[in-house]
């Protein structure tokens, strides 16, 4: 049964967000999402690798379906994911990226999973820890915790942590503590912890002084120093157990100013800020591990002259393709879903598109409409010349029209 959020997104010809009705509803992406997800998510990201992928093309090309697949991939595969729009963080300071990422990260969670792996590498079962208690505890009951399990439990936490040279030294040290007072040790006051947690998720109203008390060399979260936490995020998010983090953000499209709802987000210098952060992360990738970034946006960004990706050249000369294949290469940084399109969207996939959805539609009790292969080929000539994607053209043709179901 489709949800009413998921099959009012179909019928305004969007993506749905539910992964098990995305994947139902693809047809003919399947090139480009099988060697995405293998080369990168399956090899490359847990093998210490770092991507920026930037999925680009025409309004309904299909750019939130086919990055919704690999964000479904991922978290099959065990990585956390990230997923936001330029609509709701701001993109021009990468302090609000980094505090978004690490929101929806739930730090404590994955904090969790790094006391688990330390349980698991000392020769314990976390599992065997019941709920109220901590491994100490564990320890304490078995007449284990000596002198020498205390001084292993904390070089664990410093090969994991303090000692990792990946790491930021005040991340770590949050880190080290954090996870100490989940194990048991070193104990860690909740006063303390609540104050590391404000402090990581960029509370300002945290006193500087009393993290000095607690070792740290304290400085506030910036977007000059933002980059290098998201790094030690990613790196904390693989010892955690995950392979690495997919984080995509959509509508990008949004520092043109082309809103319809008549809202200005960014402006001239906004709109450049961004751009910089954008050519500074793509400088830093190489420095970072187990991440990946899938930046989508309508293709009016990178065509724009005035606005566009064109008109801050340090950013233009790094994402341009200096090599055009005549066939789609899905290794290229930039995924143009309108040229993909035009050499894997034939007829029969089409047709099996227009099938799936009207059969999802037929289902909710919305007499959706059939497409012969005559007008899905006068659909692909439209296309090739119009200003919509292929995939919500078809859409346009099922969906019977003045249908919204709101």
């Amino acid at each position: 049964m489709v949800n009413q959020r998921d099959l009012n997104l179909l019928l305004k010809g969007k993506a749905p967000a539910d992964p098990v009705l995305l994947k139902e509803m693809t047809v003919g992406t399947e090139r480009l999402t099988d060697f995405l997800s293998g080369q990168y998510l399956g090899d490359y990201i847990p093998n210490g690798g770092s991507k920026i992928k930037f999925i680009t093309g025409r309004p309904g090309s299909g750019k939130s379906h086919v990055s919704g697949l690999l964000l479904a991939e991922a978290a099959q595969k065990g990585y956390r994911t990230v997923s936001f729009s330029a609509k709701e963080v701001r993109l021009d300071d990468f302090r609000e990226i980094y505090l978004e990422v690490l929101s929806q990260c739930d730090i404590e969670q994955v904090l969790q999973g790094c006391a688990a792996v330390i349980i698991r590498e000392m020769g314990y079962d976390p599992s065997d820890i019941p709920e109220g208690k901590n491994f100490m505890d564990i320890l304490s009951e078995r007449n284990e915790a000596d002198p020498i399990s205390r001084g292993e439990i904390r070089g664990m936490l410093r090969k994991f942590f303090t000692k990792n040279p990946v790491l930021d030294n005040n991340f770590a040290s949050c880190c080290s503590l954090l996870c100490g007072g989940i194990l048991g040790h070193p104990v860690l006051e909740p006063a303390n912890r609540e104050l590391l947690m404000s402090y990581l998720k960029g509370d300002k109203s945290v006193k500087l002084p009393l993290l000095r008390a607690l070792g740290l060399s304290p400085q506030r979260i910036t977007k000059f120093n933002a980059r290098y936490l998201l790094r030690s995020l990613s790196e904390v998010v693989h010892l955690s157990g995950c392979p690495g983090l997919v984080i995509r953000i959509e509508d990008m499209e949004q520092l043109l100013n082309r809103s319809s709802e008549g809202i200005i987000r960014y402006t001239r210098l906004r709109r450049e800020d961004t751009y910089e952060s954008i050519r500074q992360l793509i400088d830093d990738i190489d420095e970072m591990h187990h991440i990946m970034f899938l930046l989508v946006f309508d293709r009016e960004l990178m065509e724009n002259d005035s606005y566009g990706m064109k008109s801050y050249q340090a950013l233009w000369m790094r994402v341009q393709s200096e090599v055009v294949s005549t066939r789609f290469n899905c290794f290229a940084d930039i995924i143009d879903l309108d040229r993909y399109a035009e050499e894997c969207y034939g007829m029969d996939a089409l047709c099996e598109m227009a099938v799936k959805l009207s059969e999802t539609l037929q289902k909710q009790g919305i007499p959706a409409k059939t497409l012969e292969r005559e007008e899905a080929d006068k659909l692909a000539e439209r296309a090739a010349f119009g200003g919509l994607g292929l995939p919500y053209l078809v859409n346009r043709a099922i969906v019977p029209e003045g249908v919204t179901n709101e």
